[in-house]
């Protein structure tokens, strides 16, 4: 099957969450806006064939080529273009009313540290095992503690990069409960490509019942 290769764990297209949908949106209208400009240019190469014994002082096959370098692409790539900053304003973790849970990421050669600052009885930590409240939004405060990682979990949103001595932020939600796979997107020595953590995304109340068992987090 040719669409086989739009799912699984690491799949843009296989999306379960908001802001994964937007993204996944996004490269379907970019590839049918790829496809319409193809073939308007192959439209006008075909033309310029049929119309191969047309004088070459004529002016018409320049005004062609001239609109069809210049006003073909702009008819297409204008419209996604500014569809494509729209998506992008979309995804930023503007603050809002609704409630937001907080979570901070301390990506380090080969893991991924979590502490979750707001559980109930004080906050707890866990590695390579991200734990989220499904239908809820959740801002990661995303940081490194030596060098630059890249935190991505596919079918739930986009990337953002993990620099150490700044903080980046990304609002990610999962639309159900469910597992996820999360990886590192950024070459960062020799572990890199086993530099990766598990996603559970939990219901309301078992999220805080998972979040209780838990270790504290050691001052």
């Amino acid at each position: 099957m040719p669409l086989a290769g739009c799912s699984g764990p690491l799949s843009t297209l296989d999306p379960a969450g908001p802001s994964a949908a937007a993204i996944a949106e996004l490269w379907w209208a970019m590839l049918a806006g790829s496809i319409a400009l193809f073939g308007l240019v192959m439209t006008l190469l075909l033309w310029t064939f049929l119309r191969a014994n047309a004088h070459p002082s004529s002016p018409r096959p320049k005004l062609w080529l001239a609109g069809g370098g210049l006003v073909l692409p702009a008819l297409v790539l204008t419209p996604l273009l500014a569809y494509g900053l729209l998506t992008g304003e979309r995804l930023l973790a503007h603050p809002r009313a609704a409630e937001v849970t907080r979570i901070e990421v301390e990506a380090r050669q080969w893991q991924w540290n979590f502490r979750y600052p707001a559980a109930a009885g004080g906050p707890r930590m866990s590695v390579n095992e991200l734990h989220l409240p499904a239908g809820r939004p959740v801002d990661l405060h995303v940081g490194s503690a030596d060098v630059i990682h890249g935190f991505w979990i596919p079918r739930l949103g986009g990337k953002i990069d993990a620099i150490p001595g700044h903080i980046n932020v990304i609002r990610l939600s999962a639309d159900r409960p469910g597992v996820y796979r999360g990886v590192c997107a950024e070459f960062c020595g020799g572990g890199h490509t086993a530099m990766d953590f598990r996603v559970e995304a939990h219901s309301d109340d078992s999220y805080e019942d998972r979040l209780r068992e838990l270790p504290r987090d050691r001052p």
